[in-house]
């Protein structure tokens, strides 16, 4: 059983994008992340959007990511404990984590208190002012309805369809290029006004945690509040991990 006492945040690998041979090298990166911090974790919170592309049909779920599926359930097995948070990429992620590897799946942001410390967990997406556009197609990804209609796709069509806008977004042009996110002053940020408001109303958190913006970014908020975004695996190879007295954001080489 695991004996370890540090917690572990990570999000935003997108495995799936530019293509196999690049997903795979960062596939296993993650997984050689996840050997290293296993002998002291006691939890690690997957943040979401760890694959670019992911749905669950009854009988079948997306090729491939056999290493990182099987360090996973290797890491629950010995007893640590691993949650999942669903993204905006794999929105669709259903009761496979839990069956299959005994991972906690997260839909809604999630509180918790670790060493006296409350931790606001969320993937981000849908949170702060603006973003309309995105927030409508939230919205219709979560529809049980159309979450039906997909399902009846032939898995070859469903997948293929999906991996070929992969293909052609912003996250895979990262992960070809090399190139960071940028950001306004995090001031600005998103997530960052977010948690400003929340704390008008609930001043009990100590850290907000998300993924989604790709930004690494780890500043107060006020009061001693911080607001910690988790970067990305797919420039920057970045995590948080809490030791029960303070929380760090570090890079992985």
């Amino acid at each position: 059983m695991s004996v370890g006492n540090k917690i572990y945040f990570v999000s935003d690998s997108h495995l799936g994008v530019p293509d196999h041979e690049n997903s795979l090298i960062r596939e296993r990166l993650l997984v050689a992340w996840l050997e290293k911090i296993k002998a002291d974790a006691a939890g690690i919170y997957l943040m979401g959007d760890i694959f670019d592309f992911w749905f669950e049909y009854k009988t079948v779920v997306p090729k491939g990511y056999v290493r990182l599926l099987g360090k996973l359930a290797e890491l629950t097995d010995s007893g640590i404990e691993i949650h999942y948070f669903r993204g905006n990429h794999d929105v669709w992620a259903f009761d496979y984590f839990k069956t299959e590897l005994n991972i906690t799946l997260h839909s809604k942001p999630l509180i918790r208190e670790f060493g006296g410390k409350k931790f606001f967990l969320a993937h981000g997406d849908g949170l702060g002012p603006g973003d309309t556009g995105y927030k409508f197609l939230k919205r219709v990804f979560e529809c049980s309805f159309n979450q039906w209609l997909f399902r009846w796709l032939h898995p070859d069509i469903g997948t293929r369809t999906a991996l070929y806008w992969s293909k052609k977004s912003r996250y895979a042009n990262i992960a070809r290029e090399g190139r960071k996110e940028k950001s306004d002053a995090y001031e600005n940020e998103m997530l960052f006004k977010f948690c400003k408001s929340y704390l008008r109303k609930n001043n009990d958190i100590d850290y907000f945690i998300f993924g989604h913006r790709h930004i690494p970014l780890n500043v107060e908020v006020e009061n001693g509040t911080r607001c910690i975004i988790l970067g990305d695996w797919l420039s920057n190879f970045s995590f948080a991990v809490y030791d029960g007295n303070d929380i760090e954001l570090k890079f992985f080489n």
